[in-house]
């Protein structure tokens, strides 16, 4: 991987506790983490990742990680990151860059970004939203960014700051009640990101270890899909199995299409979902999303997803 990096010099202060700016979150929200660096840097992506390189920043300065849970699995990452986006500007920050996953380079794109490690940060690879901007004048700049997630429950951000001055102070937050979906006839989430980008991973779903049994758990990503699909009965979805990288190709294709296969009898069976409106197969560990070489990339890569299969 190339980086292609301006590397900035940072005036860099302890941030004062004064007049504290207030990131108003769209929903109820926990402080999960707040860890500050004195003296560091940190790479901000200004482009997409593409042909094995991307642009960027490099600041250097007292480095900020805050990081939030909101217990709204509802909300879109749009709108987790719509009003976080609009305080910065308020406060005299100009947008730098900004992408969703798939325009921002999706796996590739995310292992750029130092982020605060699960479970305080979670980025769901399919589905995330990454914002920059800077402030102040050459010598003297300040640089956030933020990173935001879901999971079938949760929402996620990350704000960081770079390059600390003597004005700055830390951000505090709010919450106010959700703004209102903008199209409830997607069912939720699961809905909009079928609708939007065509695909999505049922990240809540466990298995028991080399086993396609489903676990008897209550899982919010399969009642959100079938609530997607009874409000649109003219679509139909193919559920997808993909294994790690242990053991044989043929043992783990098959596997993955057991294990996509128990999801769809559940759709079916539990949550009465048309048997024509889903299909399910498997690919083993031919599409993964993460490296098989670390136990946490082959947790990521053992999963099942949805993909919608309607063309109109």
């Amino acid at each position: 991987m190339i980086c292609r990096a301006l590397i900035f010099s940072v005036l860099a202060g302890i941030p004062a506790t004064a007049g504290a700016i207030t990131l108003e979150m769209p929903g109820p929200a926990e402080l999960v983490a707040n860890e500050l660096d004195r003296d560091d840097s940190y790479f901000l992506p200004t482009s997409p990742f593409t042909d094995g390189a991307l642009d960027g920043v490099v600041a250097e300065g007292a480095v900020r990680q805050t990081a939030w849970k909101i217990e709204d699995g509802t909300m879109t990452t749009l709108q987790l990151l719509s009003p976080l986006r609009q305080a910065l500007q308020d406060e005299g920050f100009v947008t730098l860059y900004e992408c969703e996953a798939l325009t921002c380079g999706g796996f590739d794109f995310r292992y750029q970004i130092e982020l605060l490690p699960e479970p305080d940060m979670h980025v769901n690879l399919g589905d995330f939203r990454y914002f920059s901007a800077k402030r102040g004048e050459l010598g003297a700049e300040e640089y956030a960014s933020l990173v935001v997630s879901r999971s079938a429950q949760t929402g996620f951000v990350q704000l960081t700051q770079i390059g600390l001055s003597d004005r700055s102070v830390p951000f505090t937050a709010s919450t106010k009640a959700p703004p209102p979906q903008t199209a409830p006839a997607l069912a939720g989430p699961i809905g909009t990101l079928l609708e939007s980008v065509g695909h999505a991973t049922l990240d809540d779903l466990r298995f028991k270890t080399g086993s396609s049994e489903l676990g008897d758990d209550r899982f919010t990503s399969l009642e959100g899909l079938a609530s997607y699909l009874a409000a649109r009965p003219d679509r139909q979805i193919k559920l997808v199995g993909h294994t790690d990288a242990s053991g044989s190709l043929d043992v783990n294709i098959s596997l993955s299409k057991r294990r996509a296969a128990a999801v769809a009898a559940r759709l079916v069976d539990t949550h009465g979902v048309s048997a024509d409106q889903v299909s399910a197969d498997g690919v083993g560990f031919l599409s993964p999303r993460a490296s098989n070489l670390t136990e946490e990339g082959r947790n990521l890569n053992r999963r099942v997803e949805v993909i919608l299969t309607s063309t109109q």
